[in-house]
């Protein structure tokens, strides 16, 4: 049987008339009381939430087995999300980042509160969106397993998504600048091998003693075990322009779990790639997304992106295949290459029309398609 996926997406409240973001995320959820009971993470029925942020909304899909229904989930939740944003004058915007400037204003809760005083400017200054894909295991054991074996393979996930080269009104030079907002929290980022479910619990019990984190809700890396689902939360992604993207994004990370739980189960060892280098990686791969180079997962030296982009698909062609999503990915991997990832799009806009709000405008024209 297929393992089942899951999509989270967090994407930015936009105002219709200026691009702005908006703080408007109370209301949109009080539009969105009829829906299911929504729950954390890969939930049963999918569910528009708040975030951190109130110019930020989170939608997630119902666990899916096929590409297909998984795509009607995706857009089933944008569409709520947008009928929600529409009826406050706002819109829904899938970008990494707010191209134009904006002062976060937080959600109120104890929770974020308690977030604000202990992490201070980061908090202050953090609004970010990414998409986290969920794939399920069947036990802590395989969970655990397959993290070790995936790990080396997030910042190529990254370069595909990446889709946050602006901040507050300025171009950083980077496809993905959420990622260099996010390495300003402590507890986010790659992960050493952990080897057994028992020493990676024994690290977040860990991480949580120390009171530099509130929580386990609160470990930031760039995959995990989810919290209340026996799924595996892949989060090393930005949030995907596209629902074509972030379909094939979701197919690539059902791929690479099953590669891993396989490795595993016939005793093949994980790679033992250096944390240290990994970060390098990650680095690389916010730096130059999809137009340059990204360090090979295996060996960490510089390769040109798509040979890398093609190793991982050689990579998970046995359990691409198997579920029957090869032709899916190979169709979307060839359209990323000719149209570019959010970042190639959100510059080409910008080299157009020399207008950040423009890149906005687009972007909410590209999450509507299909939802609207």
């Amino acid at each position: 049987m297929a393992r089942t996926m899951g999509v989270e997406e967090e994407m930015l409240l936009v105002d219709v008339r200026n691009g702005r973001p908006r703080s408007v995320s109370g209301q949109l959820l009080v539009r969105a009381e009829g829906q299911p009971p929504p729950v954390a993470g890969l939930g049963v029925h999918g569910a528009v939430e708040g975030e951190f942020q109130q110019q930020q909304i989170e939608t997630h899909t119902a666990p899916a087995a096929d590409l297909e229904t998984l795509r009607d989930e995706v857009l089933r939740w944008r569409r709520e999300a947008f009928a929600a944003a529409r009826d406050s004058g706002s819109s829904v915007a899938a970008l990494g980042t707010s191209p134009l400037p904006v002062t976060p204003i937080a959600a109120k809760s104890t929770r974020y509160a308690w977030m604000e005083d202990r992490y201070q400017r980061t908090a202050r200054e953090h609004l970010t969106c990414g998409c986290h894909v969920h794939v399920s295991v069947e036990s802590d054991e395989e969970g655990v397993a397959v993290l070790d074996r995936i790990r080396v393979w997030m910042p190529v996930l990254l370069a595909l998504s990446a889709n946050s080269p602006f901040w507050d009104g300025e171009d950083t030079g980077f496809a993905s600048y959420r990622t260099q907002s996010l390495v300003r929290w402590p507890s986010w980022g790659p992960t050493d091998r952990f080897g057994s479910p028992e020493a990676y619990h024994r690290l977040v019990r860990e991480m949580v003693m120390t009171s530099v984190i509130l929580d386990e809700g609160m470990v930031y890396f760039d995959a995990r075990l989810a919290q209340h689902y026996p799924t595996v939360e892949i989060r090393a992604a930005d949030v995907c322009f596209t629902v074509d993207e972030a379909i094939v994004l979701a197919a690539i990370c059902r791929g690479l779990v099953e590669t891993a739980a396989q490795e595993w189960a016939a005793g093949a060892e994980a790679p033992d790639m250096p944390t240290a280098m990994l970060r390098l990686a990650t680095w690389q791969a916010a730096r130059e997304g999809l137009t340059g180079q990204l360090l090979d997962p295996l060996t960490g030296r510089p390769k040109p992106c798509w040979d890398v982009v093609d190793h991982l698909v050689d990579h998970i062609r046995p359990a691409l295949d198997a579920t029957g999503d090869l032709e899916a990915v190979r169709e979307g991997l060839v359209r990323l290459r000719e149209e570019g990832n959010g970042a190639i799009r959100q510059r080409r806009m910008v080299e157009r029309t020399g207008q950040l709000v423009d890149v906005v405008a687009e972007a909410v024209r590209s999450t509507a398609h299909g939802a609207d």
